[in-house]
């Protein structure tokens, strides 16, 4: 058994013997652990204390820890009366100390109703909120004064102008991938021509509004969460309150309305510059000149996918700006909170735009549009 300057080990009529020596302090905490570490002792050895000149409750803690089945009266020898008594006082609390209970591995039924219930409670405070912003929409009716203008026009460059650039790259090199893809197969079969209608319909339809309203849930919707997650922190909500103001009129209304507005004008861009993307790929790949392009598009593009995309864009706004303004206002008052209920954010917005867009295809389709 290894020895240590703060104890030696030897045997006492065959019996195991662990001597304490030293100073046992608080200032060499680090190296008794260390030495005790190493230690292997059998049950019932005795620990003897004669040679110790000081120990404190925190070298007294390691030491009991360490050999938790050494018990009182003669398996303890040779402590003096001060020794003995921080010891039996270490211990006595030791013993009153409980285990935590192990956490119980919950079954496969009890996480889905957890999770069931988790997002029942979700959706029933995003329900709660867009009943709360409609009824703030609802009070502009009678006193359109109330609108901020210059918060509504704030919102309307950030969330709108300043997303020109990034949805136009974006969906213009959506355009390209799919005339690309559509290209590969047309082209086996000598239907060059027809990739205009596949790339003009699904671009406007589908591709344009889901894809611009990704964009913007990452981009704005995350930034409704930062930013009025910011002021929740900073305690700037409680002070519009104080002040006698609706928190959803000050902050909510605006960006709401800003991101309905903008949203349909970033589809309609979409649209356009898909198509360019469309026409810059067609030319080379297919053989389709830009002149063969717009006829083709003229004839096959119907107004109502135009319509049926920009329609789709507001509902997707409307959510995505509730979704976002709502995790923000309801934020913990934490910045670990704030940096997960942005992400959530964006990951609630892109699910429920997919929702969304899937039950416009149901209705649509039922509707025969």
């Amino acid at each position: 058994m290894p020895d240590s300057p703060w104890f030696l080990v030897d045997a006492d009529d065959g019996r195991p013997r662990l001597r304490l020596q030293g100073a046992w302090r608080l200032a060499h905490l680090v190296e008794i652990e260390s030495a005790l570490s190493r230690l292997s002792l059998p049950a019932g050895a005795l620990i003897d204390g004669s040679a110790l000149s000081q120990i404190d409750t925190a070298s007294a803690l390691s030491l009991l820890q360490k050999l938790p089945r050494q018990g009182a009266g003669d398996a303890w020898v040779g402590f003096d009366a001060a020794h003995a008594r921080i010891v039996e006082q270490v211990r006595r609390h030791l013993q009153d100390v409980t285990p935590p209970p192990q956490p119980q591995r919950s079954g496969l039924l009890a996480q889905i109703g957890r999770h069931t219930e988790a997002l029942g409670q979700l959706l029933y405070g995003h329900l709660n909120f867009l009943g709360r912003t409609v009824a703030a929409f609802a009070e502009l009716v009678p006193r359109p004064a109330r609108l901020r203008l210059r918060e509504l026009t704030v919102q309307l460059e950030q969330t709108g102008l300043n997303a020109i650039p990034v949805v136009a790259l974006v969906t213009a090199l959506i355009g390209i991938v799919i005339t690309y893809l559509l290209g590969l197969q047309a082209e086996k079969y000598g239907a060059n021509i027809f990739v205009v209608d596949g790339v003009g319909i699904g671009a406007t339809r589908e591709f344009a509004p889901i894809i611009v309203a990704v964009i913007v849930a990452g981009r704005s919707g995350a930034s409704f969460t930062a930013q009025l997650g910011s002021m929740r922190l900073t305690e700037e909500i409680d002070a519009i309150a104080t002040l006698g103001l609706s928190p959803v009129q000050v902050l909510v209304v605006p960006r709401v309305l800003a991101l309905m507005i903008a949203l349909p004008l970033l589809v309609f861009v979409g649209d356009v510059m898909s198509l360019v993307g469309a026409m810059a790929i067609a030319g080379p790949m297919l053989d389709i000149t830009p002149a063969a392009f717009m006829a083709r598009l003229h004839e096959a593009l119907d107004l109502r996918h135009v319509v049926v995309g920009l329609v789709k864009a507001p509902v997707f706004a409307l959510f995505i700006a509730v979704i976002g303004t709502r995790m923000g206002m309801t934020v913990g008052r934490d910045t670990r909170a704030v940096g997960a209920a942005t992400t959530s954010t964006v990951v609630q917005s892109i699910v429920a735009v997919i929702l969304l867009d899937a039950g416009f295809a149901v209705l649509l389709q039922a509707l025969d549009v």
